[in-house]
């Protein structure tokens, strides 16, 4: 595409570096590297699972390029490495009920997010590939028996994800139990491994919960009802006649509700406090729960008998966001992901005996650096166009004078910035003296379905006018330079970028767009198939007229011409959700116009670089943007 543009604007042919395509991006001084080498080697560890035989838990953490799975033994204990592979492992998961032998792990290739199933034989290293090797697949939960596990699967027409039962011992035991249309996966199985839960997944606030008959294929849905419901965690109460889950039904949060599976009764565990419920576990034997409330982006862990859910008890863990809970097989114990302001994720274990002292099972390296130099976010309600308070984490350079600001935007749009810790805003705080301010502009997860849906449809722009109120704000600032703003996001949070440029050229100073939509409908038509009905629910149906013409007008494309700030665009090439293309076209039109424009694009990387290499030099690249950009 890039080739006549070259030649006609005199644009100097991209270089390659390993699998790295490096357009317009200037070779990356000797002491920009050895100032974000530290920081480039913060490590983490999150949770895998527990040994079912209860020798320790598994995590995955990174000691090379990518990724993968380690086994730790006990408090404090090395982290020893099980998987060897070029790719990161993206999931994985240990038969509760066996001997810790088996090791079923996903991973794709190149980032194209084609998840295959292998089971890896401990004793031996030796895996076998259980999936068809070009599907996309879920994994889900193991039968209590042990010996097989649900999960989900394109496999049939690489669109639509069926359910299905497999011994991964005999690949050829995999059974189709349930044929669907659109995206569902299994959440949990009955005590007697006889019925399934399932989710049917629809939109962001729009879930279905259901349980599957094995022996009959009886689909029968749980609580309906005439209005869309998000149901989110969800599993079978020790009983079998009820679920303990977390729904919106009731409430503009999602709550923690029992439902009676004969009638849809439904009790309401979690009226009392005003957040989202999140991370639901219960022990194996079904006597204690667990589950997480996201208190303004803060998480809280809840600790209670699962026969009296309202008799629960916080844990007194260190603050900050918290991944996921999950009970040891002898339910003695549970893990926890947790992150906090001034440390990346780590392990945590509480033992039910001693619930008031947490035990760290792994302190991950932060290159050297001392963690309490790390600066730790303040939390501000910006008040927007229509009076909506637009929440916003504010990260404070340690410098004096007025700072450069980045405004750094999450993805989603279904999603939310929250109190954990970022190596990289932390090296843009202390070595490029640069204030982060990361705002949840509306349709954040984490505050509700009103405020979830306040962007919906023709409402988005509405989000980027939050950005707006953000640069009102930021000029009432004493220590924050309203005369240098950039914009910084991916995937949705690059649209954000890129519109944003469209909006206020006068008012920033440059953005990096990583990743991100630059016209909606030529997102929609060419995002992967099993991604096309979820998305058009958020951002409109690209095939009616009416819409395709808002749905064009609103494209950052559409009025590139608006777009003068030097943009710097980074993209995966196996990309399934923002596809290459959403890339390529704006910056074949900046340059067409002549205007500034970096762009690096990875061969071997998908949604985001997760390869350690390509990481980076993606790092080593904005800081040289912004020293040329933003800090003079």
């Amino acid at each position: 595409m890039f080739t006549f543009l070259w030649a006609a604007l005199a644009v100097a042919a991209p270089r390659v570096e390993g699998q790295l395509v490096i357009d317009g991006v200037p070779e990356i001084p000797a002491a920009v590297v050895e100032r974000t080498t530290q920081y480039e080697n913060v490590r983490s560890a999150g949770f895998v699972g527990w040994h079912p035989a209860g020798a320790g838990l598994y995590v995955s953490t990174r000691f090379g390029e990518t990724n993968q799975v380690h086994h730790v033994a006990a408090p404090g204990a090395d982290r020893r490495q099980l998987t060897f592979y070029n790719e990161p492992v993206g999931n994985a998961t240990i038969d509760p009920a066996g001997d810790g032998r088996n090791l079923v792990i996903a991973r794709d290739v190149g980032g194209r997010e084609a998840w295959q199933f292998y089971r890896l034989d401990l004793a031996s290293g030796r895996s076998t590939l259980l999936t068809d090797g070009t599907s996309r697949n879920e994994l889900g939960p193991w039968a209590n028996a042990g010996g097989r596990f649900a999960f989900s699967s394109t496999r049939r027409n690489k669109k639509d994800f069926d359910l299905y039962v497999m011994d991964p011992a005999d690949p050829t035991s995999t059974r189709l139990v349930l044929e669907v249309t659109g995206q569902w996966n299994v959440v949990d199985w009955s005590a007697d491994d006889t019925r399934l839960l399932v989710k049917q997944f629809i939109s962001a606030a729009h879930s279905r919960l259901h349980v599957l008959d094995l022996a009959s294929g009886t689909l029968t849905e749980v609580a309906p009802s005439p209005t869309p419901v998000s149901w989110e965690q969800a599993t079978f109460a020790a009983d079998g006649r009820s679920v303990l889950a977390t729904s919106d039904a009731s409430s503009d949060f999602t709550e923690l509700v029992q439902v009676q599976l004969a009638d849809g009764a439904t009790t309401r565990l979690t009226a009392d406090i005003p957040w989202d419920v999140e991370g639901l576990s219960v022990s194996r034997d079904g006597k204690q729960l667990a589950y997480i409330t996201n208190e303004g982006g803060q998480s809280v862990v809840w600790l209670a008998p699962a026969r009296a859910p309202h008799a629960r008890k916080r844990l007194a863990l260190p603050d900050g966001v918290v991944g996921g809970v999950a009970f040891d097989p002898a339910g003695k114990r549970l893990a926890v992901s947790l992150t906090t302001p001034r440390s990346p994720t780590d392990v945590w274990v509480v033992d039910l005996a001693r619930p008031a002292v947490p035990v760290r099972w792994t302190t991950s390296e932060v290159g050297g650096l001392d963690p309490a130099s790390f600066v730790a976010p303040e939390l501000v309600k910006v008040p927007s166009f229509d009076g909506v308070a637009v929440p916003a984490w504010v990260y404070r350079a340690p410098r004096e004078g007025k700072r450069p600001v980045v405004i750094a935007i999450h993805g989603g749009p279904e999603a939310q910035t929250r109190n954990s810790f970022t190596s990289t805003y932390q090296y843009w705080l202390r070595e490029l003296g640069v204030s982060v301010i990361a705002p949840n502009v509306r349709g954040s997860t984490g505050y509700g379905r009103k405020y979830l849906q306040l962007d919906d449809g023709q409402k988005r722009m509405d989000a980027v006018k939050d950005i707006g109120a953000l640069l009102d704000w930021i000029r009432t600032q004493p220590d924050l330079d309203a005369e240098r703003v950039a914009v910084y996001g991916g995937s949705y949070g690059g649209f954000m970028v890129l519109a944003s440029l469209v909006a206020y050229p006068e008012r920033l100073r440059c953005g990096v767009d990583s990743v991100g939509i630059s016209n909606f409908v030529t997102f929609l038509e060419n995002t992967e198939d099993y991604r096309k009905d979820l998305r058009r629910v958020e951002y409109g149906d690209e095939r009616d007229p009416a819409m395709r013409t808002f749905l064009q007008d609103i494209s950052p494309l559409t009025h590139v011409d608006r777009i003068v700030d030097p943009l710097f665009v980074v993209q995966g090439r196996n990309d399934p959700r923002v596809p290459m293309s959403e890339a390529e076209q704006i910056v074949a039109s900046l340059r067409q116009r002549q205007a500034p424009v970096w762009y690096l694009l990875a061969n071997d990387e998908g949604h985001g670089f997760r390869r350690k290499g390509n990481r980076d030099f993606l790092t080593r690249a904005v800081t040289l943007f912004f020293e040329e950009h933003l800090l003079r």
